[in-house]
């Protein structure tokens, strides 16, 4: 594992002390839980994104269409 050093303004720190403390957890422990989530959020959100310019792209949807289609046709038959 890596160390890592920041800073952080006062009140993000002393919301950090306290809730850590609440937890019982490390301070550590609480920042790599809470970036990991925000992390994930943000790559969620970037292939939600994906999807939505995807959904508004006309050649990919008619690849879509024509792929949904023949899974009709296999599963009729």
């Amino acid at each position: 594992m890596t160390t890592f050093t920041s800073s952080l303004p006062d009140r993000l720190l002393q919301e950090l002390n306290k809730k850590a403390t609440e937890l019982s957890i490390p301070k550590n422990k609480l920042i790599e839980k809470a970036l990991t989530i925000y992390l994930d959020q943000l790559n969620k959100a970037e292939y939600i994104k994906s999807y939505k310019q995807a959904g508004q792209d006309v050649d990919i949807m008619n690849i879509a269409e024509e792929g949904m289609a023949d899974y009709f046709k296999q599963i009729e038959e």
